[in-house]
């Protein structure tokens, strides 16, 4: 017998950015289909209009209750929370209504997940100044979902391509960022870098693990966090028969790991990790003065229900218009699948 497609909830995002846009172009493709049954969590009216901005010739299924969705090509299954004033929504403007409409669906794809109602979360993307207008006071979908799952050891995961990268703290000053490597912390990482891969197929990666200071301290002369703890961590993961080295400088480490010698990269803060997979995933157009492609998967690790995400925000500036690209909430869907599967 054919194996069960995962079911497979996609929270549409802020109403006033491009989350609508996007997950219905993304549903406009036959193959995703082929792969899983797709359910839009949030707000029918909001759908609607995505459809007659982007011109797309879909029928919308509203429903209440995940048995009742279709999951056919053609008909978008929405999960309706009834929540957007379609009359008041301005597109490409912050505001509490479109907050608490983005925060809803992320509430409610965490719920049907956490009740086995559908197998995997995908997150639109969402705007922190409207979600935190609308009094819900979290730094972004990687807190909520630890709140509401109460997981206290998480990280993120980004991804492009054979890039992935994964972080030792993320949304913190860089100050406090410095005092977070620690050796507990760092093991913990490595660790949940090894079960993502494992979950997406990878039967044994190889872990690479960046230093914190220029040339990983320089062995201290530019500083004493290699020597006290990340190699400590590194030292203790490989008892464990896990394939890991470092700490590595951080300056050629990413370029080895795009070239395959590393499955996975460990960071160690925000921007360490984010700004080489962005300069491979986002790609800018002098010409055009637009991004051609804006491609990447934010992956949440530790939580005890799957959840993968666009890595853009939600362009304010293209709402409304339709030129949003889908690339990355296609690419966030298949990841969602290959970790539901394996």
């Amino acid at each position: 017998m054919a194996k069960k497609k995962p079911i497979i909830g996609i929270s549409m995002g802020d109403p006033s950015g491009i989350g609508p846009e996007i997950a219905v172009k993304a549903l406009a493709k036959q193959e995703i289909y082929q792969i899983c049954n797709p359910l839009i969590v949030g707000d029918s009216g909001a759908i609607k209009d995505a459809l007659r901005i982007t011109s797309l010739p879909l029928k919308i299924n509203s429903i209440t209750k995940v048995k009742k969705g279709l999951f056919q090509f053609g008909t978008l299954d929405v999960y309706d929370l009834k929540n957007v004033n379609m009359a008041e929504l301005k597109y490409g403007m912050v505001s509490a209504m479109a907050g608490n409409a983005a925060f809803e669906a992320i509430k409610k794809v965490i719920e049907l997940a956490q009740n086995n109602e559908i197998d995997a979360t995908v997150t639109g993307p969402i705007n922190k100044e409207s979600i935190n207008l609308a009094g819900h006071h979290y730094a972004g979908h990687t807190e909520i979902y630890a709140h509401f799952t109460n997981t206290q050891d998480f990280t993120m995961l980004l991804a492009h391509e054979n890039l992935r990268v994964v972080h030792v703290s993320t949304h913190v000053s860089l100050r406090e960022a410095c005092d977070r490597v620690k050796k507990d912390r760092v093991i913990k990482v490595i660790k949940l870098a090894y079960e993502a891969c494992r979950k997406i197929g990878i039967k044994d990666p190889r872990i690479g693990v960046a230093g914190l200071n220029p040339h990983s301290g320089e062995s201290g002369m530019f500083g004493n966090e290699e020597i006290s703890e990340i190699i400590p961590a590194i030292n203790e993961v490989k008892a464990l028969k896990i394939k890991v080295d470092g700490p590595i400088p951080p300056d050629s480490l990413f370029s080895k790991a795009k070239g395959g010698l590393y499955d996975v990269v460990v960071a160690m803060y925000h921007d360490q990790g984010h700004i080489p997979l962005k300069v491979v995933g986002f790609n800018w157009c002098e010409e055009k003065q637009k991004w051609d492609s804006i491609c990447g998967v934010n992956i949440t690790l530790g939580l005890p229900i799957i959840r993968s995400s666009v890595d853009h925000g939600t362009a304010f500036g293209k709402a409304g218009k339709g030129t949003a690209s889908e690339l990355s909430l296609i690419h966030a869907i298949e990841y969602a699948v290959k970790m539901a599967v394996n």
